[in-house]
This record gives C-alpha cells, sequence and structure tokens, in this order.
C-alpha cells in the first residue's frame, strides 16, 4: 500500500505554570537541550512523518524559529504558527496550518480512508517519543482512521463523589493512560475541530470539558478511536520533578 502524507502538529503554545519557572517548560533545557527539541528531533529522525507544524505562543515565533528550527535544521518543520487561549485552540491553529500547506481538504466530514493523508498531533512537552510508536500508530491509524498511543493503567482508579468519597471501582483491565501521538486522517480531524469549534460556548456552558484530540473525534463524529500501545516511558514533563525523572531516563538511555 503506498504510504500517505503524514503531517506533524506538534504543541508547544502552553506556558507550564506548574513547572513554577520563568521560562516556558518547552524552552527549558533538559541534558544541555530545549524540551521542545526532542519531540522535534524524532519527528525529524522519523520515516513516518513527512513534515510538521510547530504551535507555539505568538510572542515566541521569532525564536523559535531562529533559536530552535534554524539552529537544529528542523527541515521538515514547514510552519510555526500562533497558539490560542486553550489546547484545543492551538491545535485548531494548527490544523488550519496543515490545510494551507495542502495536507487536508476542507470540510470532508467522512470517516473513510483513501482521502489524503494523517495528522500526528504530539505534545512538545513529551521527550521521549520513538519511531517505534509512529510506526505503531500508522499502522492503526491507516485501518483505523483514527488512533491515541496508551498504556493500560498500573494502578487500581477510584471514581470519587462531590465530597471525595470513593464511589466505584472501574475494572482496570479496561483503563488506559492517554498519551500522544494521537493520530487521524486528515479530513476526519478537521471536520471534529470544526465542529468544536463553533460548539465550544456551548459546550463551556453545560460544563463540558473537552481534554484530548480523541474526546474531539468522539464528541463530533461516529469515528472510534483505537488505542495503541505507546510507552510507560513516554511520559510528559508538567512539574519539576517530571524534569528530573526525564533527566534520569535520559541519562539511562545514553548508558
Amino acid at each position: 500500500m503506498e504510504k500517505k502524507r503524514c503531517t506533524a502538529v506538534v504543541l508547544a503554545a502552553g506556558r507550564g505554570s506548574r513547572m513554577e519557572s520563568g521560562v516556558a517548560k518547552q524552552y527549558m533545557l533538559l541534558r544541555g537541550k530545549p524540551l521542545i527539541w526532542y519531540a522535534l528531533h524524532a519527528v525529524e529522525e522519523s520515516s513516518v512523518i513527512d513534515d510538521c507544524i510547530l504551535v507555539t505562543g505568538a510572542e515566541d515565533i521569532s525564536y523559535v524559529k531562529d533559536e530552535i528550527v534554524a539552529k537544529y535544521g528542523f527541515f521538515k518543520v514547514t510552519d510555526v504558527v500562533a497558539g490560542g487561549k486553550e489546547r484545543y485552540d492551538s491545535v485548531y491553529n494548527g490544523l488550519a496550518a496543515a490545510v494551507e500547506n495542502g495536507t487536508a481538504r476542507h470540510g470532508d466530514k467522512r470517516c473513510a480512508p483513501g482521502h489524503d493523508g494523517y495528522i500526528f498531533i504530539q505534545d512538545g512537552a513529551r521527550p521521549f517519543l520513538t519511531e517505534e510508536i509512529l510506526q505503531r500508530c500508522y499502522d492503526a491509524v491507516r485501518q483505523d482512521h483514527a488512533c491515541v498511543a496508551g498504556m493500560p493503567v498500573k494502578d487500581t482508579v477510584k471514581i470519587v463523589d462531590e465530597s471525595g468519597f470513593a464511589s466505584r471501582t472501574p475494572d482496570r483491565n479496561f483503563l488506559w493512560q492517554v498519551q500522544t501521538p494521537q493520530v487521524f486522517d486528515a479530513p476526519l480531524i478537521l471536520y471534529a475541530y470544526e465542529r468544536l469549534m463553533r460548539e465550544k460556548e456551548r459546550l463551556i456552558r453545560e460544563g463540558i470539558s473537552i481534554t484530548d484530540d480523541a474526546m474531539v473525534v468522539e464528541t463530533f463524529t461516529d469515528c472510534k478511536v483505537r488505542l495503541v500501545e505507546g510507552s510507560y516511558g513516554n511520559m510528559k514533563v508538567t512539574t519539576p520533578e517530571d524534569m528530573t525523572v526525564a533527566e534520569a531516563l535520559l541519562v539511562r538511555q545514553a548508558v
């Protein structure tokens, strides 16, 4: 089967308030390189990914183009665009740039094969993206049109009530911890996000929180989302403690 075009939308627009740093976490140094370098490096070296849209803060675009993309030779990054207030706003801006670059066709809502390629949405704060994860996601999206990387949870999970008391314990055999990349037929994810943008005020009024890209597809289309094995090491760096863990993992990998 002929390989379709694969575009990565890498998200690096957040300010990382939980990092307790004056520097946005995506630019903090991890083993001598900015945190965002690791996800972009995986994309750059991948045989799966053809091009990349990098989403960052509007005020950081010039810095990112000069000090990240050009400095480290990330030639697959075809555009650096401004993010938005919420994560889903940033994703939508990345998708819009992908459309302008010809990756997807506007307004096609069908969940079917044979369209214009795939979108890989990746957190820039996940430094342990691998070629193996990208390949597994590519194989899954070709078959199922929508997939997300993740891993089965190891711990027991409790559902709590409004007062903080345990109300039930779901069977952990059916629980996964969701990661990125989250990968979709390009027209499918574009259609779902266009619906979200039109209806987000209603969702806010109704107290519905959209927390990942799979949820956008689940909410606005009838396409099921496949869970694909990522890695327990495919962590997201959010807190100072996470930086310490990531440093230790990188040291272990280098041995």
